[in-house]
């Protein structure tokens, strides 16, 4: 309910400080954002050799520059339960908000200072990209990569593609960039391959690092035509996309078989001699390329809301926890490496790592449980999420939000955003006109998306404006 008071986050409770380093950094960041920035570099001039020396000018006095971004304090007053219950509660009373929870907490202390219905499952959309990143973050090490590798088949002249669940090969040209920054390209598995020197005339592609079905319970069969997301294989190339640096482009229906034909025809081979099968247990290696870290491909799928990177991302939890690399064991890997890390997990059902499932189930609390927790010290591993997060006007799924009109929150907010059909939701950050950070999670379902969209951004603004004591 609303105004609950000082009530503590989970295991958190108890914190004294944060990392000021970081919130300094996410000031300036969200100032700059907000409005325009003239940065002045002073250059002291350069002087060469001549046979006639001039006399230097006397040194000018130091110049001193006045900063214009202040570092956040610890000592920003923290917003009173009940003035921040009546600053939120003329918003938050928007119908065009529908069924609505949330949560907002102060990230300094932990403390729960406003909440409405927070244990209430909802359906989140894609802020379950929160709990997927959470749970990478906390299984992997941040420089983690997935290889993609060729290896000789089972007779002469065959060689096997085997996916371990990359999706971001390109096979865009060299000096070109393919869809996600640092992918592999098939150019290079090319240049190996030719530089192994034995014939090759057909390629079999074998896809069997993942198991289960490749569509999740809750998705829609247009989905993939749609470009929301590709069937869930352990290979693909710019993430199945058929125009492969278009954002929002209709997916393949078979993305790892497609990968297969791309490396044929860019080794002469005719793309009907690309079959599906296994590689040899043992089979001799022949050519190999690396993903991007996690850390990059997080930072991806964070800002862009990338449902297949999501769902390659789940995988590497399920990989890391020795699970079945399939939806149910991604979802179950995520739910136990977010437990055993301390988090609550009542109200929780996940169906997939992206939030397309409208199956899915999050309570606000544990979306803010985890904002809260990356702003902390007790699990620095989270850390970089909340440089991952879209700024309000200016980056990634944000970016035209706050774009006009009101514009209160733009610059400040910085959050993942989720939207379905029955879905909007809002979760992240915002430092308030006193200097404070509070974390928050906006859930509005069963409103549509034009008029729920706008009533979570206003709730949002009214966090940013909170002097509230």
């Amino acid at each position: 309910m609303a105004g609950e008071g000082k009530k503590k986050i989970g295991t958190l409770a108890g914190r004294r400080r944060r990392n000021i380093r970081i919130l300094m950094a996410l000031a300036a960041v969200l100032v700059l954002a907000a409005a325009g920035t003239t940065i002045v570099v002073m250059q002291r001039g350069t002087a060469t050799a001549a046979e006639d020396v001039v006399a230097a000018p006397p040194e000018p006095s130091p110049i001193s520059a006045t900063p214009q971004v202040a570092p956040l304090s610890d000592d920003a007053p923290m917003p009173t339960p009940q003035a921040l219950a009546a600053a939120l509660a003329p918003v938050v009373a928007n119908p065009a908000l529908g069924a609505f929870t949330g949560s907002v907490a102060d990230a300094l202390t932990g403390n729960v200072l406003w909440s409405q219905n927070p244990d209430t499952p909802m359906t989140p959309a894609s802020t379950t990209k929160i709990l997927t990143a959470a749970a990478a973050m906390l299984a992997l090490p941040a420089d983690h990569r997935v290889a993609t590798q060729v290896v000789q088949g089972s007779r002469p002249g065959e060689i096997v593609l085997v996916g371990d669940g990359d999706p971001t090969l390109t096979a865009q040209p060299a000096g070109q960039p393919g869809y996600y920054p640092g992918a592999p390209r098939i150019a290079d598995l090319v240049e190996q391959i030719q530089r192994a020197g034995a014939p090759v005339d057909s390629i079999v592609v074998d896809t069997s690092a993942y198991t289960g079905p490749t569509m999740a319970q809750g998705w829609m069969p247009d989905d993939v035509a749609a470009g929301y997301i590709a069937p869930t294989e352990p290979l693909m190339i710019d993430g199945g996309r058929i125009s492969p640096l278009a954002d929002e482009s209709p997916r393949s229906a078979t993305p790892a078989l497609d990968a297969g034909r791309v490396l044929a025809q860019a080794l002469g081979i005719d793309p009907a001699r690309v079959t599906l099968g296994k590689a040899e247990s043992g089979a001799a290696p022949v050519a190999s390329v690396l993903s991007a870290p996690l850390r990059d491909r997080l930072g991806q799928m964070m800002r862009k809301s990338d449902n297949v990177l999501a769902e390659a991302i789940a995988r590497e939890v399920a990989g890391a926890k020795n699970a079945e690399r399939s939806f149910a064991g991604a979802t179950a890997s995520i739910s136990q490496t977010l437990y055993d890390a301390g988090f609550g997990m009542d109200g929780l059902t996940l169906h997939d790592g992206s939030g397309l499932s409208v199956d899915n189930r999050i309570p606000a609390r544990l979306l803010n449980e985890t904002l809260t927790a990356a702003a902390g010290d007790t699990k620095p591993q989270l850390r970089p999420m909340l440089d991952d997060l879209p700024v309000a006007g200016a980056t990634g799924t944000l970016s035209d939000r706050y774009a006009s009109g009101d514009r209160t929150g733009a610059g400040w907010v910085r959050a993942k955003t989720g939207t379905l059909s029955v879905a909007s939701v809002l979760t992240g950050y915002v430092v308030d006109v006193d200097g404070r950070v509070l974390t928050f999670a906006l859930m509005s379902n069963n409103s549509p998306p034009e008029a729920s969209r706008p009533a979570l951004d206003a709730v949002a603004g009214a966090l940013r404006l909170c002097g509230c004591r």
